[in-house]
């Protein structure tokens, strides 16, 4: 009998958001070996069964990243965060050799380019039948001002942002030339080193130093609630999505604190028609906006890289890491493990911390990670830059804004089943957004 390979997977974050090490507890699961590259005291470091982490040193993050591509010699990378995907495009152009593995793990470099830039990538869904808002590239504030002549409000995007920043609703000419005037601005070498400093950002100067001119996009506002699909493929083809609609989200343009697993032939076409015409390869993700009265989805952008809904098992359909596991290992599709049946799903611990009286929370799948406590207990509490002294004092002088959580409504009615409930004896405690025992 052949003995089945066993794929080794390179997980690369240079943010603290924990879909990361969710991620990488995914697939220790199914058996991949799994090494890691990430800031100190991230929180890859407290999964039990990653064989390997490396760091990023603050003054060569590209070095730091290819030393870890050459010595773990994985099969596959997995780019957790925007900055990692882009670093891996500029190991692409200046390491041919490295060329074979960041093309099997992003997808062909033609396509780099155009998933990068939200106007370039939007085109393109448009050109293929996508549904997409208007969308044009600015260029000044008379560009602004005659977006105003023909529309009440709009989205203002800058590239090379992510998690909601570096995107502003405005509903005014006015405030829409503030906030043009905001993101066209370069940020300074003081900005690179608060970053490196307070916020312990490994990749601060790397940042700074390959600044280029802003580019900002404006979009039409679709009023109506988000909706979010990650995606599995495979050197163009379409192996596996998981299509949510956000039932509460960090403030209007931030990242999902409840979601609710739908269904859409609407996404799947237009997931299905990008994965092939770039060519794509690995994770990815969308965000809708669903359209009030009419349901429809409008693509809004993409993510080239894993999203928090990537180590979702969304029933006994759906599992992306799975699927991918499978290919890389050279499998049929294996079963999936620990399903989750509840449509409802609250992450952890952000739901809770930021809705702890949401009705959703009582009957939703809270996602946590019972399997590893320490991970469990480290993920609850601030993250490890936060909790440093220099982060601590500096908040203190400059605290940052209060962020509401925005709650829509969902599409349907909601229920439970009975099955899905905590483990016996562990519950989540909503008054103070912590484990309660």
């Amino acid at each position: 009998m052949e003995k089945q390979k066993r794929p080794t997977v390179l997980l690369a974050a240079t943010l603290w958001w924990p879909a990361s090490a969710r991620l990488a507890l995914r697939f220790i699961e199914y058996g991949c070996r799994v090494v890691a590259i990430c800031p100190r005291g991230h929180l890859l470091t407290h999964v039990v069964g990653i064989e390997k982490v490396y760091h990023y040193d603050r003054l060569s993050s590209l070095r730091s990243l290819e030393l870890a591509v050459r010595n773990a010699r994985p099969d596959f990378l997995v780019p957790c965060d925007d900055r990692a995907v882009w670093q891996a495009h500029e190991l692409h152009e200046s390491q041919p050799d490295l060329r074979p593995l960041l093309e099997d793990s992003l997808g062909a470099p033609a396509g780099y380019q155009v998933t990068r830039h939200r106007a370039r990538l939007l085109g393109r869904a448009r050109h293929l039948g996508v549904r997409v808002p208007e969308t044009v590239r600015v260029e000044s504030e008379r560009d602004v001002e005659a977006w105003f002549r023909r529309h009440p409000s709009a989205v203002l995007k800058l590239d090379d942002t992510w998690g909601g920043d570096g995107v502003k609703i405005v509903r005014s000419k006015r405030e829409a030339i503030a906030a043009y005037t905001k993101l066209s601005r370069l940020a300074g070498i003081a900005t690179a080193c608060k970053r490196m400093i307070i916020n312990q950002d490994p990749l601060a100067l790397w940042d700074w130093g390959r600044r280029t001119n802003p580019v900002i996009t404006i979009q039409r506002v679709v009023d109506g609630r988000p909706a979010n699909a990650m995606i599995a493929c495979w050197r163009g083809e379409l192996l596996d999505m998981v299509t949510v609609e956000v039932l509460a989200s960090q403030g209007a343009t931030g990242a999902a604190l409840m979601v609710r697993v739908v269904d859409s032939a609407e996404v799947a076409t237009a997931a299905r028609r990008l994965v092939e015409d770039l060519k794509l390869t690995g994770f990815c993700g969308l965000d809708f906006m669903v359209e009030a009265g009419t349901g429809a989805f409008h693509l809004i952008e993409m993510n080239p890289r894993c999203t928090q809904l990537g180590h979702l098992a969304a029933g006994r359909e759906h599992d992306l890491a799975g699927v991918l596991f499978a290919r890389l290992a050279g499998l049929g599709r294996p079963p999936i493990a620990a399903p989750i049946r509840n449509k409802v799903i609250a992450f952890f611990p952000q739901a809770d911390a930021w809705t702890p009286r949401s009705p959703f929370l009582h009957s939703g799948h809270h996602d946590v990670p019972w399997q590893q406590p320490d991970l469990m207990r480290e993920i609850s509490r601030e993250p490890w830059p936060d909790r440093q002294w220099r982060a601590r004092l500096y908040h203190l002088v400059n605290p940052s804004p209060h962020v509401p959580a925005m709650e829509f409504e969902a599409s349907g009615p909601i229920q439970a089943p009975a099955e899905d409930a905590s483990p016996q004896g562990v519950a989540v405690d909503y008054s103070r957004g912590r484990l309660g025992g």
